[in-house]
């Protein structure tokens, strides 16, 4: 295939507009449940079945267990579009997109039990220090407490990720002499809940705390995430795992933080005359510089993600896998996207002054969000360690690339 088949187009990075006008369609509905959210820490009711009927908890499930299976490219534009509404909800979304992929590493039956056949399915999961499940007749015994699982509260299975132990104690090890993990999926009413999330920002996402006590999970309700061992599903999209699509995914959420602060900069500085001044800020030639400098950067950015995503899924829809080189850009891509939309936002928290500062203000919030964003994995600046050693030939670990 010529390599010019396999370069995206600018037609590649706008995704599927079928798909993305169902979170535009949705995004008022968003808009107006921010303060509840942001109070409750909670998605209400009302917007959870609005977010169901436009099946955006399914982007990314396949469609041989009802899913959409759209492309990152369209993800990515559908998260972007929730998060300049409320950051909580899109990243709940970017969450349950990336989990859903799971159902491509079931056997199909146990995915239509999941996912299939229930219109509101949700997964979540989390990390966990000190867990472990033990290996016996027919699954896994089960026992710990994770973490950070976001969207937990209104998902109906989670998952815990676990490394294995054999009937005697003793680790399952691979081939390798790594001891063996797996994802063990469990519904939500089977775990003990602890409230641990009050936080900065991101409040609504409610990634609290779960814990199971030698619970009893099935073989079949386990899975590895290693796309390239178990799973079941041959599209493009399983090709790619699901890593990717967090990385792609979150970088939405901080891009669409960034345009709703950019947004709302712009609608107090046509009008705000600050203290002592006699012209509003949009008369202010440091601001009007500042702002065009981080509306460019963040634009930049975000050209980068999409453009990134985009060679990289014509290479795999043509058939290939996705190589180290593009995990790399990708990862390189998103960080970036991260922390250029962080900057935007601080621009415009800091240059609106003291009308920034309220409680329930849209810059204030986002102001919260886009920090609590910077400090999960997905916006670590130790990954351009990674990359800059990847790129010298250096020792590195791929493991969050």
């Amino acid at each position: 295939m010529a390599l010019d088949t396999l370069i995206a187009t600018s037609a590649d990075l706008a995704g599927d507009r079928s798909v993305i006008s169902r979170a535009e369609a949705v995004r008022p509905a968003v808009a107006a449940a921010s303060s509840e959210i942001e109070h409750t820490r909670r998605l209400p009711p009302a917007l959870l079945d609005k977010l169901h009927e436009a099946r955006l908890f399914r982007l990314l499930l396949p469609r041989s267990s009802n899913g959409i299976e759209t492309d990152p490219l369209t993800f990515f534009h559908v998260i972007e579009t929730i998060a300049r509404a409320d950051a909580s909800t899109a990243w709940c979304l970017s969450q349950a997109g990336g989990c859903a992929m799971s159902a491509a590493y079931l056997d199909l039956p146990v995915a239509h039990a999941i996912f299939g056949n229930d219109p509101r399915a949700v997964l979540a999961w989390g990390p966990g220090p000190k867990v472990k499940a033990i290996e016996c007749e027919g699954g896994y015994k089960v026992t710990g407490v994770w973490a950070f699982a976001s969207g937990g509260r209104h998902a109906t299975w989670l998952g815990a990720h676990c490394p294995i132990y054999q009937a005697d104690g003793s680790p399952r090890l691979d081939a390798n002499g790594v001891q063996q993990e797996r994802t063990m999926l469990v519904r939500t009413e089977d775990v003990q809940w602890t409230d641990i999330w009050n936080t900065v920002g991101l409040r609504g996402t409610a990634s609290d705390q779960f814990a199971l006590n030698d619970f009893f999970v099935r073989s079949d309700h386990s899975i590895t995430r290693e796309f390239d061992r178990e799973c079941r599903e041959s599209g493009p999209l399983y090709r790619m795992g699901s890593g990717t699509c967090y990385q792609v995914g979150f970088a939405g959420v901080a891009c669409g933080i960034a345009r709703g602060a950019l947004d709302s900069f712009i609608d107090v500085a046509r009008n705000k005359v600050p203290r002592g001044y006699k012209s509003p800020l949009r008369d202010n030639a440091v601001v009007q510089s500042n702002l065009a400098q981080a509306e460019v950067n963040l634009r930049a950015a975000r050209g980068f993600v999409l453009q990134s995503m985009a060679d990289t899924w014509k290479d795999l829809c043509a058939g290939a896998t996705i190589t180290v080189e593009q995990r790399i850009t990708i990862r390189m891509a998103a960080t970036h996207a991260i922390h250029k939309a962080r900057e935007a936002v601080d621009f415009a928290y800091n240059a609106a002054g003291t009308t920034a500062i309220f409680e329930n203000h849209p810059l204030e919030r986002r102001f919260r969000d886009i920090h609590t964003v910077t400090q999960q994995l997905q916006g670590r600046l130790s990954h351009f360690e990674t990359v800059g050693a990847w790129m010298m030939g250096a020792d590195t670990d791929l493991t969050f690339v």
